[in-house]
């Protein structure tokens, strides 16, 4: 495992999250002076079961850990924010039950990175990976838009793209591109075998040189002259096109 800095996460939902799932990595908590009891009670109890220090501090304490946002007067400092390696990951995970992955390439906006965690997540994808470049990092805002579910699905970080199509083409996923030129549409696509979807940068879309490394290319049929969907939303129909046809199989 590789780790990431320390970051500040805020919000109840998402520390709560962080609480049952994770509390090894929640170091301290941070709470507005003025709460109400009624309001982190539960989280309160959930922090002395785990032995982790509760401050009460001022707002401007608040605001200078995280800054102008909906804190919601909640804030907690993470520590060891895990990345998983791709092939300690691959060694424990069944591909002979066709699991499927997100391969993002250039996702920069953290509140796409953050829909697309809490969607995989949801939907049963196996594992997101990214690239260490021209990459969101696993920050307080996407911790926030996934909902706490960050911490819920393996991230795996590769050196880039390429590296990420060449190992899992290496061990035996398709890699099936997403982009709008693409000649089959997104429900005509083979879905039985190991998958790996393959989703572009926000705005450019995926790299003609990128799109040649797949082995195959989907995209998502649209009316009314719309171009284009949002890399979150393009992601999410994905997904769960994917889980509805596992479910199919079962």
């Amino acid at each position: 495992m590789s780790r990431s800095d320390n970051i500040f996460i805020y919000g109840r939902n998402p520390i709560v999250e962080a609480l049952s799932h994770r509390p090894s990595e929640v170091e301290k908590i941070f709470l507005r002076n003025n709460l109400q009891l009624n309001t982190v009670e539960e989280l309160q109890k959930m922090a002395t079961k785990h032995s982790i220090p509760v401050s009460k501090v001022p707002q401007q304490k608040i605001q200078r850990l995280v800054g102008r946002v909906n804190d919601q007067g909640i804030v907690a400092l993470l520590s060891k924010i895990k990345y998983t390696d791709y092939f300690e990951w691959i060694q424990n995970i069944d591909i002979s039950s066709a699991p499927a992955v997100l391969l993002l390439d250039g996702i920069e906006d953290p509140y796409n990175f953050g829909a697309i965690l809490r969607t995989a997540s949801a939907a049963g994808m196996s594992a997101v990976i990214v690239p260490t470049q021209k990459q969101a990092p696993v920050n307080a805002a996407v911790f926030k838009t996934s909902a706490g579910t960050a911490g819920r699905i393996p991230i795996i970080r590769v050196h880039d793209v390429n590296q990420g199509i060449k190992d899992l083409r290496n061990t035996g996923f398709e890699i099936v591109a997403l982009h709008g030129n693409a000649a089959s549409d997104l429900w005509e696509v083979d879905m039985s075998t190991p998958t790996a979807f393959l989703i572009g940068n926000e705005g450019n879309g995926l790299d003609q040189k990128i799109i040649q490394k797949s082995t195959k290319s989907i995209r998502i049929p649209m009316q009314n002259q719309v171009e284009s969907l949002n890399a979150s939303v393009s992601a999410g129909l994905v997904c769960y096109e994917w889980m509805r046809r596992k479910n199919e199989l079962k």
